[in-house]
């Protein structure tokens, strides 16, 4: 028989395998992104849109499958939303042309979006707040790893086998999360939504919480968020290129270095979280990455100290991750988590969306030490938003090891 500890890992594993695979299938696109346009004939003016379709159908679906989520159970849109991403990623096999593959891209941002609110939502649900940092940390540790070893994996196979290749490995793997989650993740005992799911109560349930400061100011917090980080990183490699001469070798073990960084920062900033409080931890960690950010142009003389600073960046985005994600996870009842996490997450992709934009002007217009110090101006914004407007709830001071999984409600009771 399982003890606790051991179905904890498992929950733990299996979010784990999906944020892996999500992050992997994204991740691959910007540096095969010239590959697909010559297999498939698309004209580079257009190429970006293929990341586009992603993130505004992601968007669009997780402000709709957020308020299911509250009601129907964060377990059976896991499930949903795993196998639809595993055919959505199978379906990239069939492209043989610009609108094959930007529907294909599209079907994934929509099963993204389904599962980007109920991956960070279940955290919340199953884990007592007193864990989530802990949990969260390693669960965002997937999305380094994607880093480190599915970009290079998928790297390759694009080379061998053509740009399906990435696809169907990562097709693969969300299968096996799928899998894992029908047999080990179970629907926790919390409070669901029970009122009627109709547009116009979904739309009157966004605005009322759009009226709430706190959870208008996470909103906000998400969007500066995602912007800060694309405004810097979109532009470095392609900086760093210029201005060094180096590769694309070279760039993919400056983000493998980093991706390193990340799996051993996040879980222990998780944990420290967990100790001595989010908010302190967060705005540490922002303080640091903006410092870092606008040094970048006038520190690095030679490449090698770009694997230094680039290792300072990815520490201080993963040790803010997880302790925001478990900070936000408490500003609502259980039963809104779903369609506040998924109100937050889209306005991330809008910002995420709007920041590669301008990041773009802001580097052929004035030079990428512009786009450091905007990077580092909305870094330096979320923290003064966090510190201004989320409160942050008392820690407890002994930690409870159990988990709502102790009170796993059937199935068959879990839809009514």
């Amino acid at each position: 028989m399982l003890t606790q500890k051991s179905n904890d890992n498992l929950v733990i594993a299996s979010l784990w395998l999906l944020m892996f695979s999500a992050s992997s299938q994204l991740m691959i696109i910007a540096p095969i992104l010239p590959q697909i346009g010559k297999q498939l004939n698309i004209d580079i003016a257009i190429q970006g849109t293929l990341v586009t379709s992603y993130a505004l159908m992601l968007g669009i679906f997780a402000l709709v499958m957020g308020p299911i989520s509250d009601k129907v159970g964060r377990r059976r849109i896991l499930l949903f939303g795993t196998g639809a991403m595993a055919c959505a990623l199978a379906l990239h096999n069939l492209a043989f042309d610009y609108y094959s593959f930007l529907t294909a891209r599209a079907v994934a941002g929509a099963a993204g979006g389904i599962l980007s609110g109920a991956s960070v939502s279940y955290v919340g649900d199953y884990f007592p707040y007193e864990r989530r940092g802990w949990a969260n940390g390693w669960i965002a540790t997937g999305i380094a790893a994607g880093q480190i070893m599915g970009v290079p994996m998928g790297t390759v196979l694009a080379e061998w086998y053509g740009v399906y290749g990435p696809f169907s490995l990562f097709a693969v793997t969300m299968f096996a999360a799928f899998l894992l989650i029908w047999l080990v993740v179970p629907q926790p005992a919390v409070q669901r939504h029970n009122g009627a799911l109709t547009v116009t109560t979904v739309l009157k349930k966004y605005l009322t919480m759009i009226r709430t400061p706190q959870i208008a100011a996470t909103a906000a917090i998400y969007g500066v968020m995602y912007a800060g980080f694309s405004l810097y990183v979109v532009y470095l490699p392609t900086w760093l290129t210029g201005v060094f001469g180096v590769s694309g070798h070279e760039i993919a073990s400056l983000f493998f270095v980093g991706g390193i960084a990340s799996v051993i920062t996040g879980p222990n900033a998780g944990r420290l979280s967990d100790r001595i409080g989010r908010k302190v931890i967060i705005i540490t960690s922002c303080l640091g990455l903006a410092v870092v950010m606008i040094l970048t142009t006038a520190v690095l003389s030679s490449f090698w100290m770009s694997y230094i600073l680039f290792i300072l960046i990815m520490m201080f985005v993963a040790a803010r991750i997880s302790p925001f994600q478990a900070l936000v996870s408490e500003i609502v009842p259980d039963e809104q988590r779903g369609a506040m996490m998924s109100l937050t997450i889209a306005l991330g992709q809008i910002g995420l969306g709007l920041g590669g934009a301008a990041a773009g002007i802001i580097y052929t217009g004035l030079g990428f030490a512009s786009n450091t110090f905007f990077g580092a101006a909305s870094v330096l914004l979320m923290a003064i938003l966090v510190w201004r407007f989320i409160a942050e709830p008392e820690l407890k001071k002994k930690t409870v090891k159990s988990s709502p999984m102790l009170h796993v409600i059937p199935e068959k009771q879990a839809v009514s």
